[in-house]
């Protein structure tokens, strides 16, 4: 069961969660529009390759991973979106492309975009196309240690917004 794993961890931290269904969906913005939460507050794992070694970028899902932004963060020689057939043995607990943002949990370095230090509560795939987590941004934070870096632009229509 996909989410046993992380529910487990977050009750170990005495971390106050909601967990939620919703039809499926397999796109974060499919998702925030079918569960009526903008795009800025659900956070999408994009799994990439760095230097050979894969890590979560992790992103609003109004918004796409900067390759070029993430490469020059980091002062990496290569970075590159890994195929699903590189990744999915490193999940064995959740569906192709419904990781949650816990690297972790899964021998991971994580990168969150800074532009979700903005946000209280933070929403993501809890393993499933079907479930999502919601918990507060901190939490998060404080559990993951993402090391967070400008890994996306803003796209015009979100700037006019």
């Amino acid at each position: 069961m996909p989410l046993t794993k992380l529910r487990e961890f977050l009750d170990s931290h005495d971390i106050r969660y909601v967990i939620f269904s919703h039809s499926l969906a397999y796109t974060a913005q499919g998702i925030a529009a079918l569960t009526h939460i903008s795009g800025k507050e659900i956070a999408k794992t994009v799994i990439v390759r760095i230097d050979g070694n894969l890590a979560m970028a992790v992103v609003p899902a109004s918004r796409h991973v900067d390759l070029s932004l993430l490469k020059r963060a980091l002062g990496a020689q290569a970075v590159e979106l890994a195929t699903e057939q590189e990744f999915k043995d490193q999940f064995p607990d959740c569906e192709a492309g419904a990781m949650p943002p816990f690297g972790n949990l899964y021998g991971m370095a994580v990168y969150a975009d800074e532009s979700l230090t903005s946000i209280k509560e933070v929403t993501f795939n809890a393993g499933t196309h079907r479930d999502l987590l919601r918990m507060d941004w901190v939490d998060l934070v404080r559990l993951v240690e993402p090391r967070i870096i400008k890994i996306t632009r803003m796209r015009i229509a979100e700037a006019a917004a």
